[in-house]
C-alpha cells in the first residue's frame, strides 16, 4: 500500500473530500486528517490520527527492543564465555537478560512517546500555520480512484508519498470496529 499526503487550509473541503473517497469505496480507516485542532476534526466528523500515533512511541519501542535484545545476548554470551553459568545456574542470567530486554523496550517507548512521529515531523510548520494534512492509504488498484477524486479538488497541495500500514492491519481494524458496533 502507498500513503499519499495532501495539505489544505479548508476543513470543509476535507470533509467533502472524505465523503467522496468513502463513496468511491475507500474505507474510513484508510483516510486520516492530521491537525492541531482536534475540535474542528470532531465538529466535521473527520477521521483524526490517534493521539498515540502522533508520537513516535512505536518506533521508540522497536529501537528499545533491539537495544534490549543486544544487551540480553551480551549477558548470555558473557555468562557462557566466562563459564559462570556452569558453576551456578543459567537462571539468574536468563532472568537478567529478560530484565534488560524488558527495561530497554519500556524505556524506548517512554522516549518515543515524547517525540513527534517521524512520518509527521515534516509537517510541523504546516500544522503550526493552522493547515491540515490529509493522508490516504491506498492499494495500487485504488490509485486511479484517489487521483480522480483529488483532481476535483485543485486547492489541495500534494505533500508527498510514503509507506502505508499493511492491508492486513487496516482489515483487522475494520473488523474490530465492526465488532464494537454490534456488541451491546
Amino acid at each position: 500500500m502507498n500513503r499519499h499526503y495532501y495539505i489544505s487550509d479548508n476543513i470543509d473541503e476535507l470533509e467533502v473530500l472524505e465523503h467522496e473517497l468513502e463513496d468511491e469505496g475507500l474505507a474510513r480507516t484508510q483516510i486520516h486528517v492530521l491537525s492541531q485542532s482536534d475540535r474542528q476534526l470532531k465538529e466535521h466528523d473527520l477521521p483524526e490520527v490517534e493521539a498515540v500515533l502522533k508520537t513516535d512511541v512505536v518506533h521508540g519501542t522497536e529501537i528499545g527492543a533491539l537495544i534490549g535484545l543486544a544487551l540480553a545476548i551480551i549477558v548470555l554470551v558473557f555468562a557462557y564465555v566466562l563459564g559462570v553459568a556452569e558453576s551456578t545456574t543459567w537462571v539468574p542470567f536468563i532472568f537478567l537478560s529478560l530484565l534488560a530486554l524488558g527495561f530497554c523496550t519500556w524505556e524506548g517507548g517512554l522516549f518515543g512517546i515524547q517525540m513527534p512521529n517521524t512520518d509527521f515531523r515534516a509537517f510541523r510548520e504546516v500544522l503550526a500555520a493552522g493547515k491540515h494534512v490529509l493522508f490516504v492509504d491506498v492499494e495500487k488498484t485504488q490509485e486511479p480512484v484517489l487521483q480522480g477524486v483529488i483532481n476535483a479538488h485543485p486547492q489541495l497541495q500534494l505533500a508527498g508519498d510514503g509507506g502505508a500500514r499493511p492491508r492486513w492491519v487496516i482489515d483487522a481494524y475494520n473488523k474490530w470496529l465492526g465488532f464494537i458496533r454490534v456488541m451491546p
